[in-house]
């Protein structure tokens, strides 16, 4: 899928060894100008430094929370693009990982932070996100590419390609855990994998939430 905008995506390496369903591998695949990094820290990473400090880019950072630039409302212009390419980098990882890896890397922290919001809740079926808000890093892209088609710094023209291959891959996975007594439980049927601890209702309110509370808004 050709777009405006290069993605590139650091993996952890526990994502990239342990982590079977990878949907920021899959979407990486998808997107033709996209590049794909394992590491843990990037300070000392040549081709994400040289992207970051190549004067013919816009690089950001797709992290939530206060100071991001909510793409949804309009806050990022073409004009601000001055000619430049847009690149994102997002963080692949389970969301306990995720904070690490910001922290290590004082390069990315001093990227300008872009956001997206009210977007379509989490069309994971196996595996359970661990609060609202949280979305796959396929459904982030996803969503963060209608942002852009939106306000004109991108052209998003076949939105389903992406998701109907998310639908394809969680089918695949369900039929596998169908097929492999190992994977069932004898009482419950096919498990599904977790990305997160499964909370309680009542527990919930005490669990530090991954986003802060402009998430909702």
């Amino acid at each position: 899928m050709p777009t405006r905008t290069k993605f590139v995506f650091l993996m952890h390496p526990y994502e990239h060894k342990r982590v079977k369903a990878n949907t920021g591998r899959l979407t990486h695949l998808c997107l033709r100008d996209s590049e794909l990094h394992l590491g843990i820290g990037f300070d000392d990473h040549e081709a994400v430094q040289a992207l970051i400090n190549d004067p013919h880019n816009l690089p950001v950072l797709l992290y939530p929370g206060l100071g991001a630039r909510d793409l949804s409302r309009g806050e990022l212009h073409a004009t601000e693009l001055a000619g430049r390419r847009l690149v994102v980098f997002l963080l692949d990882a389970t969301w306990r990982l995720v904070r690490p890896m910001f922290r290590t890397s004082l390069s990315l922290q001093r990227l300008p932070r872009i956001m997206f919001s009210n977007a379509t809740p989490s069309r994971y079926v196996i595996k359970r996100q661990p609060e609202a808000g949280c979305l796959s890093t396929l459904e982030a892209t996803h969503e963060l590419l209608v942002a852009l088609d939106r306000s004109g710094l991108d052209h998003y023209a076949q939105p389903e390609q992406l998701l109907g291959l998310f639908q394809r891959m969680q089918e695949f996975q369900l039929r596998c855990a169908a097929g492999n007594p190992r994977g069932r439980d004898r009482r419950h049927g096919p498990r599904v994998a977790l990305e997160g601890p499964a909370l309680a209702a009542d527990a919930a309110p005490k669990r530090r939430r991954i986003f802060p509370a402009v998430l909702a808004s």
